[in-house]
């Protein structure tokens, strides 16, 4: 690959990341909300009748309950905290992971068979590791300013102060909790992409075998609308099918980034979550993960894919 390709592929992976953030930064905050331990805060206390008097139980919130609780304490500015963080964090994260993910499967493609299941597997977990590893302090600051609540009024903690205030208590240290669990997740980005290589080999061989039954003399490489729409598909199938298999790693992240947390490790925490909450913990903001990951990762690969194709023209 040449150090044009290269750059074609950050750049790509820098647009694609930076506009799927910016359209689906509200669910994510209420993704992330959920996720955490500290969500039942939100919801008010019920009072019930029982043979004793007078009881209180807390309801778990669904991703609805949870966006109007956010607009009515918080105000909609709250549904954009951690914007800055993800816009500085997910152009070069996007731009590392396709730019190492495009590098590793053109040197691997010439070790195992061509644009196999073993070459995607092994290109995306390479991929991920690099990735996770280079921006994890930006993901951090991210989700501590997600999970700062505050109510409409109230001064709201800064990008800059939260910087402070992890390494005051933490130090350089602070700034990689949660990496352990993103190092888990680098399965469903091995999981994604196997998949979606798989349907996009399909649809372009689908696409030729047209072209070759209606004696199409037409450039195969030229594309138009209706192939970005199928790269979307793509996208938004094999994103849904790995995240519903590797989610928890998401919820477990999420505690081990949180402000004083009592979770230390990964399987620590996987332990305690179970224990104190049930599995069903671990699912928690599903729902509003899909909601936000099927059309952010369809418009990020989308949009990777046509850049490539533009700047390649």
């Amino acid at each position: 690959m040449s150090q044009r390709d290269t750059l074609v592929h950050l750049f790509a992976g820098g647009c694609g990341g930076t506009v799927g953030a910016i359209l689906t930064c509200p669910l994510e905050v209420v993704k992330t909300r959920l996720q955490s331990s500290s969500v039942t805060l939100y919801i008010s206390e019920v009072q019930l009748s029982t043979v004793n008097g007078a009881s209180v139980a807390r309801v778990s919130p669904g991703p609805l309950h949870c966006l109007k609780l956010i607009l009515e304490k918080e105000g909609p500015r709250s549904l954009f905290r951690g914007l800055g963080p993800n816009l500085v964090g997910v152009a070069p994260s996007r731009a590392i992971y396709f730019a190492a993910y495009s590098t590793a499967k053109e040197k691997l493609n010439g070790v195992f068979e061509p644009d196999s299941t073993q070459v995607h597997m092994v290109s995306a977990g390479m991929a991920g590791f690099t990735a996770i590893t280079a921006t994890n302090p930006i993901w951090l600051i991210k989700t501590r300013l997600q999970l700062d609540a505050r109510n409409r009024g109230e001064r709201r903690m800064s990008a800059f102060e939260c910087v402070r205030r992890v390494y005051q208590s933490d130090g350089l240290r602070g700034f990689y909790r949660g990496m352990s669990a993103s190092y888990a997740g680098i399965s469903e980005t091995v999981i994604h992409f196997v998949i979606y290589e798989s349907i996009k080999r399909r649809l372009m061989e689908s696409k030729a075998s047209a072209s070759m039954a209606n004696m199409d003399e037409e450039d195969e490489s030229v594309k138009d609308a209706s192939d970005f729409v199928g790269l979307m598909l793509a996208a938004a199938t094999s994103k849904t099918c790995a995240t519903s298999i590797a989610y928890p790693h998401e919820v477990i992240r999420t505690r081990l980034r949180e402000e004083g947390t009592k979770y230390r490790s990964f399987f620590q925490t996987l332990s305690m979550v179970i224990k104190e909450e049930g599995y069903r913990a671990l699912y928690r903001g599903l729902t509003t993960h899909l909601v936000r990951q099927i059309p952010n990762t369809a418009i990020m690969m989308s949009t990777y894919e046509l850049v490539v194709y533009l700047l390649n023209g």
